[in-house]
């Protein structure tokens, strides 16, 4: 609202004041996680309220992409205008359970079979040839924008067992295009905006820097949350990005909007963007702690376990011969488990029921972070190289530093390198009965 009245102020349409509204309103996710995992706070309670927000507001701005165009099309009268707005709310409706429901199946077991050929660059390919061509099937098919399209090929993807690995495999293209994301906002810096249009560029910053964080932390307070969350969530929003261009470039090329106001959320973008980190370490200088809670103590792991506690207690690393045997014990004893295994994925589906399963390489952290090593209380690591092993312990206690890792050595050199790399108890791989590995999970669960 407050974007919409600054550009009626300045004398711009109605329709424009709306898509500049919400080209203020929208936060850019990306920066956000990359604020929030910088310093540990994703995983965190405020995290996951902020993460949510902006998610939500992420499917709010996929809807504007689908009613702006016919917002903006030449129907004369408000019947078929309707019809118009009805039409497209159907193809996208028809395109998502088109996707949800038949692109799950095919996807997945296209997935499965490209795992198979145990094929690490043809895994890649196939997820980011999925994912672009759901996207240009969107667009040329149901007419719906790319954006759209790329949004539910994620979805599909992560849907399926072999998201984790998807995931991590995409990491690199994520950094790189939010690298590109960067340099192309440099580009289109206008710096003459800030000379002829100060009072505008100032007004938009008022918006992103002060309105929407305050709006935000009252919400999140009435809510009945606490300081940091509202806090938190309060600076998070307080930038735009990537879907801010897309609406304002989308509103650009309809010609609802003129060219002045996506200079103007350029200049936003880089200014609240710029500023973002500052405001988070100002915030953290003044809420050191949250409110209320003993600082924490480090507590054995015996202490904390219950056999009734949500997720795996135990993440196997490696699923063969002396995998299966470590399953098998910690099944019998009713330990939660979960099962990491990126070769002979066919090996995955003789597991007994109820031990969870990730396809995924475990030296990568978003894998082992899938299967749930955040909040495990061992990570046993068997039946693959040596220098995998170092990377499966070394991604472990990047992620989750508490951790007890039991390593299976074949010698007392391989033993050697696991100490160093983090391992505090080390077993004979070649212990036909598993009797050490067993001991060792007891004496901490």
């Amino acid at each position: 609202m407050a974007g919409w009245a600054a550009a009626r102020a300045f004398g711009w349409s109605h329709a424009a004041g709306a898509v500049f509204g919400m080209s203020l309103a929208v936060a850019s996710t990306v920066v956000l996680m990359r604020m929030l995992v910088e310093r540990d706070r994703l995983s965190s309670r405020d995290g996951h309220v902020a993460v949510g927000w902006l998610i939500v507001e992420d499917l709010f701005t996929v809807a504007a992409l689908v009613v702006l165009p016919v917002l903006a099309s030449d129907s004369s009268d408000a019947q078929s205008l309707g019809s118009a707005l009805l039409l497209a709310m159907g193809k996208v409706a028809a395109f998502v359970a088109i996707v949800m429901l038949v692109g799950t199946r095919v996807v997945g077991r296209l997935l499965e079979r490209v795992a198979g050929a145990r094929s690490a660059e043809l895994f890649t390919l196939t997820v980011f040839v999925v994912a672009l061509g759901v996207a240009v099937l969107a667009s040329e098919l149901f007419h719906v924008s790319v954006a759209l399209g790329a949004f539910f090929a994620g979805l599909v993807v992560g849907q399926s067992r072999f998201g984790p690995q998807a995931a991590a495999d995409m990491a690199p293209f994520r950094d790189v295009f939010t690298a590109l994301f960067f340099v192309s906002v440099g580009m289109l810096f206008n710096p003459n905006l800030v000379v002829q249009q100060p009072a505008l560029v100032l007004t938009a910053l008022g918006v992103v820097l002060l309105l929407k964080p305050l709006v935000a932390v009252v919400i999140v307070l009435l809510l009945r949350s606490d300081w940091r969350t509202a806090a938190t969530v309060g600076v998070g929003l307080a930038q735009i990005g990537e879907f801010s261009f897309i609406l304002a470039s989308l509103g650009l090329s309809l010609g609802v909007i003129p060219k002045e106001a996506l200079d103007v959320l350029v200049v936003a973008a880089i200014v609240s963007i710029a500023l973002n980190p500052v405001l988070f370490r100002l915030v953290e200088r003044w809420l050191p702690k949250e409110r209320g809670s003993a600082p924490e103590e480090e507590v054995p792991l015996a202490s904390t376990y219950a056999p009734d506690a949500p997720g795996a207690a135990v993440v196997l690393a490696g699923y063969r011969s002396l995998g299966r045997r470590v399953v098998q014990r910690c099944a019998a004893a009713g330990i939660p488990l979960c099962v990491v295994q990126h070769e002979a994925i066919e090996a995955l589906e003789g597991l007994p029921p109820g031990v969870a399963q990730i396809y995924g390489d475990p030296g990568r952290p978003d894998v082992l972070a899938a299967a749930g090593l955040g909040q495990a209380h061992m990570l046993v690591v068997a039946d693959m190289p040596l220098v995998e092993k170092m990377q499966v312990c070394r991604a472990a206690r990047q992620l989750n530093p508490r951790v007890e890792i039991v390593g299976a050595a074949m010698n007392d050199a391989e033993a050697a390198w696991l100490r160093d790399f983090g391992a505090e108890f080390v077993v004979d791989a070649l212990d036909e009965q598993t009797e050490q590995i067993t001991r060792a999970i007891r004496a901490r669960l």
